[in-house]
């Protein structure tokens, strides 16, 4: 009896530790793959458990708008870009940063090379394919800073509305398709296209790079300190996941495999994708980097007649959540 006691004492205790779980919902960008690895990483290595959390990861997809899911309910915090983050935060949705584990972006446009394209002053008269559903922004903005139109014509570039695929290029109906230096760069080698064929203008080099995957909540949320703490464990735990996915990509990459319910990704691409995923989060410890973000902004607002936003954001970013995370 006395066994018996004590063991259902020990099963309460542990029922009661699991209730005491705090739940976090995570909305991504994308389908599953490396570009979240950190998560899936802390997911599976129990650094969420351990901070007492109990989390639910939810893949993205091409129908699937982060800032609309937060706005809905439908998470507790989103895998977002800056620039959509911040479009939809000047149109009422009160998108706030809270952890910025991308510290560079990988966003370039790649070009056949016999396009006659050797510069960006040469993308006039050519035909580009652009990503949209909030991806546009940097684009429009670059070709804003250019003074080229994207309304096509001689002077002008025609936009391409580009799937999230490479056919485009490989099918020649575009000079130039939008990639990530860790997706559709690899997609269009993996085809058979030698890079001798290629021409890659990175964002980054061109001194228009914006800020992309940022964890953003609502900011009504903010003002509950229970939020905050449970935020605060959650980045605390994801930046855990992140460092480990760096130290150990092969292995990042293939828990990755394991949650991919799709089965669409391959070991091999995946590998690839966290090695060049490491190089944009090298160096992060989730906090946002204000210099970052202010050329984020300043890259938004030199649109011309037409920017990504109008006016300087207020309140778009907090270091609270990282400040607890990293002073824990």
């Amino acid at each position: 009896m006395k066994r018996l006691m004590t063991t259902t004492l020990a099963l309460g205790l542990a029922a009661g530790a699991a209730q005491a779980q705090d739940e976090v919902t995570l909305q991504l960008k994308w389908v599953t793959q490396a570009q979240f690895a950190g998560y899936y990483v802390a997911l599976e290595n129990g650094y969420y458990e351990e901070e007492g959390l109990d989390v639910t990861i939810n893949p993205g997809g091409p129908d699937i708008a982060p800032p609309q899911v937060l706005a809905g309910g439908g998470a507790d915090v989103i895998v977002e870009w800056m620039p959509a983050a911040l479009a939809a935060r000047e149109r009422g949705l009160p998108l706030v940063n809270i952890a910025q584990p991308f510290a560079r972006s990988g966003m370039m446009l790649t070009c056949w090379a016999d396009s006659g394209i050797e510069g960006p002053e040469d993308f006039r008269g050519n035909t580009l394919g652009v990503w949209f559903f909030g991806n546009e922004y940097p684009f429009l903005s670059w070709m804003s800073q250019l003074g080229i139109p994207t309304e096509g014509g001689e002077d002008g570039v025609e936009v391409l509305q580009q799937g999230f695929n490479v056919d485009p290029l490989l099918q020649r109906q575009a000079d130039c398709i939008s990639t990530m230096t860790y997706n559709e760069y690899g997609q269009v080698l993996d085809a058979g296209v030698s890079e001798d064929d290629l021409i890659t203008f990175q964002y980054e080099d061109q001194g228009v790079a914006t800020l992309e995957d940022g964890l953003y909540v609502s900011e009504e949320n903010l003002d509950d300190p229970a939020f905050v703490d449970r935020m605060a464990r959650f980045v605390r735990a994801s930046m855990r996941g992140w460092d480990w996915a760096e130290e150990n990509p092969e292995e990042a990459a293939m828990i990755v495999l394991d949650y991919d319910e799709s089965g669409a990704q391959t070991e091999a691409h995946q590998i690839r994708m966290m090695g060049e995923i490491a190089q944009l989060t090298e160096g992060s410890d989730g906090r946002l980097d204000e210099a970052a973000y202010q050329r984020t902004v300043d890259t938004l607002l030199a649109g011309g007649s037409d920017p990504v936003i109008t006016q300087e954001p207020e309140g778009a970013f907090t270091h609270a959540v990282t400040d607890a995370a990293l002073n824990n």
